[in-house]
């Protein structure tokens, strides 16, 4: 069974920084794509910054402060968060595509179940 374990949210002042952390287990695929989302009550969940095949993309809102990387040895997606703003207040959410390597070749996405990041003005 597919599981995505986020660590690394919590409460910061605006201005500070926090790292985030997800770790897939439970997959013999092949991991295609490793991304960051956030969610907050007035919007549903929207793209932060996402790893594949050697390259990064960020939103546009958060260009600059934040960065993504991935540690394929332990299928583990980091998210380093800088120069922390109250509007980036949000369920952080890790997903990942994997593909399938036998039988009829698939890819599906997963999800965590998020952790809270609270920034404080």
């Amino acid at each position: 069974q597919v599981q995505l374990v986020e660590s690394g949210g919590g409460l910061v002042q605006a201005g500070g920084s926090l790292r985030l952390s997800c770790t897939v287990t439970g997959t013999s695929g092949v991991i295609t794509h490793m991304a960051w989302y956030r969610r907050t009550p007035e919007k549903q969940r929207e793209l932060v910054a996402v790893a594949s095949g050697g390259n990064t993309n960020y939103s546009d809102f958060v260009k600059g402060r934040f960065t993504i990387s991935r540690d394929d040895s332990k299928n583990t997606v980091t998210l380093q968060m800088n120069s922390l703003r109250p509007e980036d207040t949000a369920v952080y959410i890790c997903g990942a595509s994997i593909q399938s390597t036998s039988g009829i070749i698939v890819t599906q996405n997963y999800y965590g179940q998020g952790t809270q990041v609270t920034v404080s003005s």
